[in-house]
């Protein structure tokens, strides 16, 4: 039977595009994930093409505290006594023909993951991708006066001397699985490369952070080899430090320990222990992924 789920509406002449992926939800610390998607379908002038509907990919209706289970529902704006909006989430795949590029912009699904995957590799399929990069962010013990350090795991080892010499470490993780684990999986099966990226983003720092989008940005570029003109990015960039090193100095044991991360990450120590650290964002309420 045909999944309807997939809805393509227009068919872009691609040549062998490169598709980019990311998710919200898990593995999108500093909305970098989503952040770096929403730049590059901006600055690439990429079009939608394609979506995924996502009927029986989510739940909505989520037992436990409502704070909690918020998280899970749609999103709905009701002005004076009308429903004016109700969203539900978005997959959806844009285009840019002039730059071989597909984007994928969704979020990870909580059921059936497999049709989710197939619907990813459809498009693959259909348009002749051979290589997928997901973009991904999780917090650690890294310094917000440096670009965030990043790792990578890859679906094929010939992939490997590809990304270290683009100075990207490779990843020793253990625990539960991402779509984009999932999806590498599918995707060496269906062979096509697949590579995830994942940048590690000031765990201190909560929201949204315009200095890991940017540096991230600019190494994707750099790596599928599109040139965008990313002042703007930069200067937002630059703008989010200045505020948050005003901000740290009213903190004194914040400052101290920035220090101390900034001196390992220059001397490329990335497994410190940091344990004052990690105290004072559990006393704040921070938790590492």
């Amino acid at each position: 039977m045909t999944d309807s789920r997939l809805r393509i509406q227009d068919s872009p002449e691609f040549r062998e595009p490169r598709l980019i992926v990311g998710f919200s939800g898990w593995m999108d610390g500093g909305d970098v994930s989503t952040g770096t998607l929403r730049v590059l379908v901006e600055k690439l002038e990429a079009h939608q093409f394609a979506e995924i509907s996502p009927e029986g990919f989510y739940i909505y209706n989520f037992p436990g505290a409502m704070d909690l289970t918020a998280l899970f529902r749609p999103h709905c704006r009701i002005r004076e006594g009308l429903v004016r909006v109700l969203e539900f989430p978005k997959n959806a795949f844009y285009g840019s023909v002039q730059h071989d590029v597909i984007l994928f912009l969704g979020k990870e699904p909580n059921l059936d993951w497999e049709s989710y995957a197939d619907h990813i590799l459809r498009i693959c399929a259909r348009f002749g991708v051979r290589m997928i990069y997901f973009i991904g962010s999780v917090s650690g013990l890294v310094p917000h006066t440096r670009d965030p350090h990043m790792f990578c795991s890859v679906s094929d080892p010939q992939l490997k001397p590809v990304f270290d010499r683009f100075g990207i470490g490779f990843s020793d993780y253990e625990g539960p699985a991402s779509i984009a684990t999932y999806l590498t999986v599918k995707a060496r099966q269906s062979g096509i490369d697949m590579v995830n990226l994942v940048a590690t983003v000031p765990a201190y720092v909560q929201g949204n952070n315009p200095k890991c989008i940017d540096a991230v940005v600019r190494r994707i570029a750099g790596m599928i080899g599109v040139e965008l003109h990313l002042d703007d990015l930069r200067a937002a960039a630059d703008e989010f430090e200045k505020k948050l090193n005003e901000v740290v100095n009213e903190q004194p044991e914040l400052a101290e320990s920035i220090v101390k991360l900034e001196q390992d990450y220059d001397n490329e120590v990335f497994n410190n222990e940091m344990t004052d650290l990690k105290q004072w964002l559990h006393q704040k309420g921070i938790r590492l992924d």
